[in-house]
């Protein structure tokens, strides 16, 4: 056994300690920081694999960015675990179904891919392989266009969210200082000339 199968188990276990972490404490901050050292276990397998711009990229996105919005969000939440933990028994026998057959689908692949015999090694591509000059060169070429179409898909989701987001609602009060710069004194007062009144 080498040193990178070593460094790969170890890794792995980790992965998986933290991923069943995920769904077994209690506190959802702890939840979001075991995901967070599940990412970066998953980022060095990755590592191992010679996949460099993956790995960067799901420490970026992941880490850097998603968890730390939900860590934002959680913290800032105050969430009522009593009421999250309502449904947990009930729901339960139909969860370990869904995972079992997650489970089954996970091992079927693998038996079919890596079972067999004649199953080919992966090649050693050398010291002077780039693995994101071959992925660009893949993505740019063979790929281009549902690569732009997934782009086009991203740019109108980001639109429709920023014009759902910045719409004026009718309900709420909202001040305009360019009115009240050029306010007059006649559109703010109004003199009401009433007859005096007699006591009888």
């Amino acid at each position: 056994m080498n040193l990178e199968l070593i460094v790969f188990y170890a890794f792995a276990a980790v992965l998986v300690v933290a991923g069943l972490m995920v769904i077994t404490v209690r506190n959802p901050v702890h939840a979001a920081l075991s995901l967070v050292l599940a990412f970066f276990t998953a980022s060095a397998l990755w590592l191992l694999l010679r996949a460099e711009f993956l790995a960067i990229a799901l420490v970026l996105v992941y880490v850097g960015a998603v968890m730390v919005l939900f860590l934002f969000v959680v913290m800032m939440l105050d969430i009522n675990l009593d009421r999250l933990r309502e449904g947990f028994w009930r729901h339960l026998p139909f969860g370990l179904a869904v995972g079992a057959l997650v489970v089954a689908e996970f091992a079927g692949v693998v038996w079919v891919a890596f079972g067999r015999a004649d199953f080919p090694a992966p090649a050693d591509p050398g010291p002077g392989y780039s693995n994101t000059k071959a992925l660009g060169r893949l993505l740019y070429t063979d790929y281009v266009y549902p690569f732009e179409l997934a782009a086009v898909l991203l740019l109108v989701a980001i639109v429709a969210a920023i014009a759902l987001t910045m719409r004026r609602r009718k309900d709420t009060k909202f001040q305009d200082p360019a009115r009240q710069v050029v306010v007059r004194r006649q559109d703010r007062v109004r003199l009401v000339s009433m007859p005096a009144e007699k006591n009888d």
